[in-house]
């Protein structure tokens, strides 16, 4: 892979017209559009849609339907560019009831994004299943957010957000979007609701993001069921260490209830 850092393209040329996060260009490669801007730098994507869609060619690839996706594990190497970026994906452990799927966001040749996807077995365990997690409120009865009033971009833009943020560092809230994953392409309620999930780090903000830097470098989600809908619920506290760490924990909901939960490790830094 290369090394350096990626080039900046210039934001004012990004897609506004598709009403989705990528276009898909063939061969595993996608453009972004003006949705996928991160909230950072201008020039940059936002790891959310980057998550969705690394979740959507995990599983297109060797489908299986007695097989599922019980947790995913994103690297993020580096800042992620505005501009046309591919996906390779294969098979790192084959197994017939566990495997191991891996998918990385290439930028030319250099790997921006190194995703990993366990897939397990489906198997009938409806007479024990149960959880302590406690149920968020309903969406009808929470409040309108504007997330633009704290962060800036074409991502935090597109999104739909209903919640409450009771004290810095805590917080909830329901996120949708009007806009596909991927022009013209069915998307799965899986890759749909993962293109939300690293929106957390920005809903229970412990300090503000104009004096301070708090980027996550990567995000795992375990699921302990498979989510539905289009609406992703986030129960999220967030933690910041005496020596430039923090740390970002949410349980995941859908319409049904909790579904499982995301973990982000945070660089923390003054801005400069």
């Amino acid at each position: 892979m290369t090394e350096g850092r990626p080039t900046r393209p210039d934001p004012e040329q990004l897609d506004r017209g598709t009403p989705a996060y990528y276009r898909a260009l063939g061969d595993g490669c996608y453009q972004p559009t003006i949705h996928t801007q991160g909230a950072w730098n201008d020039w940059e994507q936002h790891m959310a849609p980057v998550g969705g869609l690394l979740t959507h060619a995990i599983e297109r690839h060797e489908p299986r339907p007695d097989m599922q996706v019980a947790r995913l594990t994103f690297e993020i190497l580096g800042l992620i560019p505005a501009s046309e970026v591919c996906v390779h994906v294969r098979t790192l452990r084959p197994g017939r009831t566990i495997e191991l799927v891996e998918a990385t966001l290439l930028a030319g040749e250099r790997a921006l994004i190194r995703g990993t996807a366990w897939r397990l077995s489906v198997q009938d365990t409806a007479h024990v299943a149960g959880t302590f997690a406690e149920p968020m409120p309903r969406f009808e009865d929470e409040p309108e957010l504007d997330p633009t009033e704290l962060w800036p971009g074409g991502y935090i833009a597109s999104l739909q957000m209903r919640g409450d943020r009771p004290e810095p560092g805590r917080g909830h809230a329901w996120l949708s979007t009007p806009y596909a994953l991927v022009d013209g392409e069915d998307v799965g309620p899986l890759a749909a609701l993962v293109g939300l999930v690293d929106t957390a780090n920005g809903i229970a903000t412990r300090e503000s993001p104009r004096e301070w830097m708090f980027p996550n470098v990567d995000l795992t989600i375990h699921l302990f069921r498979q989510p539905v809908g289009r609406r992703l619920g986030l129960d999220t506290t967030v933690s910041f260490g005496p020596q430039g760490l923090g740390l970002t924990s949410s349980t995941l909901h859908d319409e049904q209830g909790p579904f499982g939960a995301a973990e982000q490790i945070l660089t923390v830094r003054p801005m400069p």
